[in-house]
């Protein structure tokens, strides 16, 4: 289930075929999913409520054919592996892989272990992979160290274009947002052919929140669905963990666009995030990332440079960045209302439970503000 199932729409523009990142052609979205266990925590026993999320960037060999990137932090509170090296050299070089925070070192490491195997043993090789978090330890044995390689080795081989599963699944498994169950969500967005006709995708793990500032398509449902009606999962004595949360958001497109311009439609994200009641709390890792195919076969690192070697690369101006900037803040803002949307209520550790926003509830809302629903005919 997603928003526009719900008849909610956000924003006037056009989505792609599948609303989802896997819209801009050869981006692909895998998943492992954790369930396992219930009741009383035991540290590395469970309960398992994790996974991993990997976003591959195109078809063929991102390592050896990487793509213009940029990125943008709105509060630093987390982590996204390998940006100095992104932010010096405006590339690319692995797939993005999402898990949770204490799980970051493990899924790094195999993801630098998954490029090496098919490198040349005999030829020097490194590697600084992407990897991002947020945390799933209200829900999940997260000092359990669940996340093993072979999760990692399983959402790439499972990494496929097209419709993109959401809600409680891979990295967002064990995710709360708003004080509702969150995880993954998607949207995408594609620019008038008058415009340049570029695909714009954009996926969230979203973890974060007070439920007072949830908004959907302006609307503050949060407030119109408070935790009185609703229990948030948090108790009473830590109202602060609602804003200790994180998201990571990934924006891809098929524009050729330069790193200062990838970095500048990450930085938009943010506003997608600020529409949907996100304020980047001091606690709160929101961390972004955007990367370009439109200009698919940079040279890769072997390349002789002694030679003198010259690279062309087109680039949209500036001037005509704006349907670009549009389209990532409004997929943006679908991306989170999907992942709430998509999300099922999850009891996890010590019986703590995440309750998912209710649909019918929701409905009934936009329809009082006055917004086009599937119930309001």
């Amino acid at each position: 289930m997603r928003v526009r199932d719900l008849g909610i729409v956000i924003g006037s523009g056009r989505p792609g075929a599948n609303n989802a990142i896997t819209d801009v052609a050869g981006v692909r979205v895998g998943h492992t999913t954790l369930i396992r266990g219930d009741g009383r925590l035991v540290v590395g026993e469970g309960p398992v409520r994790t996974g991993v999320t990997v976003v591959v960037p195109h078809d063929g060999d991102i390592r050896t054919e990487p793509l213009f990137a940029g990125c943008h932090t709105l509060n630093g509170n987390g982590e996204l592996t390998g940006l100095e090296w992104l932010r010096e050299s405006g590339l690319l070089t692995s797939p993005i892989a999402l898990t949770n925070t204490h799980s970051v070192g493990v899924v790094r490491d195999a993801l630098v272990a998954h490029a090496a195997r098919s490198h040349d043993p005999e030829a020097s090789f490194w590697s600084l992979p992407v990897v991002g978090e947020t945390y799933d330890g209200t829900l999940n044995d997260i000092n359990g160290f669940h996340v093993k390689s072979q999760h990692l080795d399983q959402a790439l081989a499972d990494a496929a274009g097209g419709p993109v599963e959401e809600g409680g699944v891979g990295g967002g498994t064990g995710m709360i947002c708003h004080e509702f169950k969150g995880g993954i969500g998607t949207a995408s967005r594609v620019v008038g052919d008058e415009l340049g006709g570029w695909t714009v995708g954009v996926l969230v793990q979203a973890n974060y929140g007070r439920r007072a500032l949830l908004r959907i398509d302006g609307v503050p449902v949060g407030r119109e669905i408070p935790t009185t009606d609703v229990p948030s999962p948090y108790p009473g004595s830590r109202p602060a963990l609602a804003e200790a949360g994180s998201i990571i958001i990934i924006v891809a497109t098929d524009a050729p666009l330069l790193p200062h311009q990838c970095d500048r439609l990450a930085q938009r994200a943010g506003l997608g995030l600020g529409r949907s009641g996100g304020y980047g709390m001091t606690s709160s890792g929101d961390l972004f990332i955007c990367f370009a195919t439109g200009n698919r076969g940079l040279p890769t690192a072997e390349i002789d440079v002694r030679g003198g070697r010259l690279h062309d690369a087109r680039f949209v101006v500036d001037q005509a960045l704006d349907p670009l900037f549009e389209a990532t803040v409004d997929a943006t803002e679908e991306a989170i209302a999907n992942a709430l949307v998509a999300a099922e209520t999850m009891v996890g550790r010590d019986g703590t439970t995440a309750h998912a926003l209710p649909h019918d509830r929701l409905i009934e809302v936009m329809a009082r503000y006055g917004r086009a629903t599937a119930a309001a005919g």
